[in-house]
Order: structure tokens, then sequence, then C-alpha cells
């Protein structure tokens, strides 16, 4: 008995294993910390380049076009599949864009006829994410519903004879380590620029009528490798 209480004495007396017990009980709190970090700094990053994204596209169809000193710049479907590639290369592997998002392109103009009344005439999308406009389909607003586009209250609109370029990004986000530390879902992102020159506003031409260049339609939902496949 004497023996037993000796020992504990001895034991209770020694520290020698109380940083390493410490950091047993502090890893995991500080690991889970670590990680939630992580993936916050990731999905800060991928909203920046969702929004990258989102004016890169809206600016560069705003300034595509054949021009002529003679007539107004016309747009070809070659001109909006440039565009939209180029998101595909923006987002790179990281994003892997295309497999998890998708691209909405409005032009946003005003129906003919009218002083101001706004409307989609035509719309363009890319992405296998089955996401629809939160503005509507191409021929919204001919009925005189749409005051614009954009969030309530700061709605973009176009002026007579002139367009606007209204993108729509949606990703559902890839976590970087797991989904348990995150909860940030479909991400997205909108841009608008107006048309930067005198545009042709009747439609989107085909360069060759003959051979015409794929339509990168909103009721197709692929992905680069379906669609140049």
């Amino acid at each position: 008995m004497t023996r037993w209480l000796t020992l504990m004495r001895g034991l209770r007396r020694h520290r020698s294993g109380v940083a390493m017990t410490e950091f047993a009980l502090a890893a995991p709190l500080l690991m889970t910390a670590g990680l939630y970090g992580a993936e916050t700094a990731n999905q800060a990053i991928t909203q920046m380049r969702l929004n990258q994204i989102a004016v890169m596209i809206a600016d560069h169809a705003s300034r595509v076009g054949e021009n002529s000193p003679l007539a107004q710049a016309q747009v070809y479907e070659s001109d909006i599949n440039d565009v939209l590639y180029g998101a595909h290369l923006q987002g790179g592997h990281m994003l892997d864009f295309y497999e998890h998002g998708r691209v909405i392109l409005s032009s946003l103009e005003v129906v003919p006829g009218t002083a101001d009344q706004q409307y989609i005439h035509w719309q363009r999308c890319m992405g296998k994410l089955r996401h629809r406009s939160s503005h509507g389909d191409a021929g919204a607003g001919l009925d005189g519903s749409l005051t614009g586009m954009g969030p309530v209250g700061q709605e973009i609109a176009a002026f007579d004879d002139e367009a606007v370029m209204f993108v729509e990004v949606a990703y559902v986000y890839q976590p970087l380590i797991a989904e348990a530390f995150t909860r940030a879902g479909t991400m997205t992102a909108t841009a608008a620029f107006n048309v930067r020159e005198t545009r042709d506003l009747a439609q989107v031409y085909q360069r060759d009528a003959g051979d015409p260049d794929a339509v990168a339609s909103c009721d197709t939902y692929q992905g680069i490798a379906d669609y140049y496949g």
C-alpha cells in the first residue's frame, strides 16, 4: 500500500507530459480553425474570379463586331463563341468553369417603335449548370414587364438604338478541402457594359450561311468539350 501511494504521489508531481497533453487537446481545434480559414480564403478567391469572368465577358461582348465605314458594326455567332471561350480560359483548370457553372449573355435593348420599353433581344449561354436568367429568356419585356436588368431598384436600362451586354454567371462552388467546411453552394456574379460603337441590332449574324457557326443556345446545357466537339 505504501509503495502504491508513493507511486501515485510521484506521478502527480511529474510534469514532463503536460505540453504533449495540451497539444493533443488543442490540435483538433487549431486544425479545424485552419481548415475553415483555408476554405474561406479559397471561397473568396473563387468569388473574385467569377466577378472577373463576368466583367470580362460583358466588356468583350460590348466590343466585338465587324466595323465598316459604310455600315453599322455587325456581330457574328463566331464573335460570341470567342467571347464565351475566353471565360473557359480565364476560369482555368482550378475552376473547371463550364463543367460546374453557366454564363448567360443577354442583349438588353429598347423595343423597336417605343420610347424606352426594355426587353431582352437575344441570349447566348454556355455551361452545364442548370441555371436560368433572373430576368427571363430572350423576348422578356415585350409585354412591358421589364424595367431593366440588375438588382431591384438598381436596374440598368438601355437607350434607344443602343444595347447593353448584361452577363449573369453562376457556379457551384467546388470545395478546396471538403463540403463540411463551407456553405457556399451556388455562387453568382453579374456585370454589364454598354455597346461601345454603333451596332447593327437586327440580329446576330452568320459569317457563312452555307457553313454556319454553332449557336450557344440557352436551351442546351453543355461544356466546352461538348460544344466544340
